[in-house]
């Protein structure tokens, strides 16, 4: 991940063309630094285990068939999170990389690439941040802090979490960047987060590192987030348990006030 950082990412930081940069979606751009890293990564990654399919989200875009090799044994590769801060030639931007198998994380690795902040996880062993072991801790403000992405969501619920949820909460700007937003619930930044779009480069890495840590990320129905599952909307992410429970219990009850 450093390497791919050096050699790949950080040398087109400020410096991208216009060549350089072409529109995937709408409010969504990837760049020639996405396709390097991948590749390099996606090289590396074969050498470790041969064995092991990668699902890259450059190779997903270009062809949507590699999204069945989430149901075996895969690494999942975001080469490049927060391409839209990099193309800006601003941060956070990062790299995550998760193994999965039959659909559930196994490890997580989230790399921040100007910091050189190194998370990694590995299933019922703990959590870490460059080798320290690392305890998910709230902000302690009262009301929580809360980051929620509108982005994706409907109109319609768009403007009922901002009439019943967001009054409950300290809204702050989310930061675009999964590997960005999950540090910061756990690392006393950020209490909760929702999210509505969960493929899983964006959360395989990053989820099973918050939930490692002690707090906790799953379905607003409190089934555990899985790859495969990736075209399911919503996960809520938060710093502690409690945290988890009291926003899922207001989206709850307007789920409820809306039907």
């Amino acid at each position: 991940m450093r390497r791919a950082s050096e050699e790949a990412i950080l040398p087109h930081y400020r410096k991208l063309s216009g060549d350089q940069v072409r529109e995937k979606a709408a409010d969504d751009v990837v760049t020639i630094a996405d396709h390097a890293s991948e590749e390099l990564l996606a090289e590396g990654l074969a050498k470790l285990n041969p064995g092991i399919a990668i699902v890259g989200e450059e190779a997903a875009e270009a062809n949507p068939a590699v999204m069945d090799r989430l149901a075996g044994a895969c690494w999942i590769i975001d080469p490049l999170d927060g391409t839209n801060n990099f193309a800006a030639g601003k941060p956070p931007f990062g790299i995550l990389i998760a193994l999965a198998e039959h659909g559930e994380a196994k490890s997580g690795w989230i790399y921040d690439c100007l910091s050189g902040r190194f998370c990694a996880a590995h299933l019922g062993d703990g959590a870490f941040v460059d080798g320290e072991r690392v305890t998910a801790r709230a902000t302690g403000e009262e009301p929580p802090v809360a980051a929620i992405s509108l982005l994706f969501m409907a109109r319609m619920q768009r403007e009922r979490v901002k009439t019943h949820i967001a009054p409950h909460y300290r809204l702050v700007d989310i930061p675009r960047c999964a590997a960005e937003q999950y540090p910061r619930l756990a690392l006393g930044e950020n209490d909760v987060s929702i999210f509505e779009r969960t493929l899983p480069w964006d959360h395989a890495a990053g989820a099973l590192w918050l939930n490692e840590a002690g707090g906790r990320v799953a379905r607003p129905s409190g089934l555990p987030y899985r790859v495969d599952e990736w075209r399911e909307p919503g996960l809520v992410g938060a710093a502690s348990p409690r945290l988890w429970d009291d926003l899922v219990a207001r989206l709850a009850a307007l789920a409820d006030e809306a039907d």
